[in-house]
């Protein structure tokens, strides 16, 4: 099945990481690499140690793209990004994985890091050789919309962030 969490809204991160475990709990090999999220630590890095080896975050961006205090050059976003797809395409074609998640990776492509093209060439190799491909981020291109088997939107009714409450531990990350 081909998965898309998408929206303006908090949990597409999260309904990722659910469906992970419940994978792993049905016996399932899982990978997420992960495309923005930077070198700072969440409460699912040190979760994912407790799956291991079932389960497994890979961390490649650099951050926020030009917010949040980000001062990177732009290319070297561009590159991990890229490296990131290339990553998610060698994991996927090693047959060691029942699913793979590609989070944020439609922020990567809203951003202008890597292209949507480059993204459903993977796409289209993982139909065969993983059981699960999740795609999580805001902006889910139409095409891939209209080629997943299932699609959930997030949208925003309330957040702390709109009253200027940073992230909560836990919660956010």
């Amino acid at each position: 099945m081909f998965l898309i969490f998408t929206g303006n809204g908090k949990g597409k991160t999260t309904a990722a990481l659910g469906q992970a475990m419940r994978l792993v709990g049905d016996g399932k090999r899982v990978l997420m690499v992960q495309f923005i999220k930077g070198p700072w630590r969440s409460g699912e890095d040190d979760a994912s140690k407790l799956l291991a080896p079932k389960f497994k975050i890979v961390k490649m961006g650099k951050g926020f793209v030009g917010i949040l205090g980000d001062t990177l050059p732009r290319e070297e976003h561009a590159r991990a990004a890229r490296e990131a797809l290339a990553y998610a395409e060698k994991e996927i074609l090693s047959g060691e994985w029942d699913a793979v998640i590609l989070d944020e990776v439609h922020n990567a492509i809203a951003l202008g890091l890597i292209t949507e093209q480059e993204v459903n060439v993977v796409r289209i190799k993982a139909e065969s050789k993983v059981e699960h491909l999740i795609f999580t981020g805001r902006d889910a291109p139409l095409s891939f919309i209209e080629v997943a088997d299932l699609v959930t939107e997030m949208r925003e009714i309330k957040h702390p962030y709109a009253e200027g409450v940073q992230g909560a531990k836990g919660v956010e990350y």
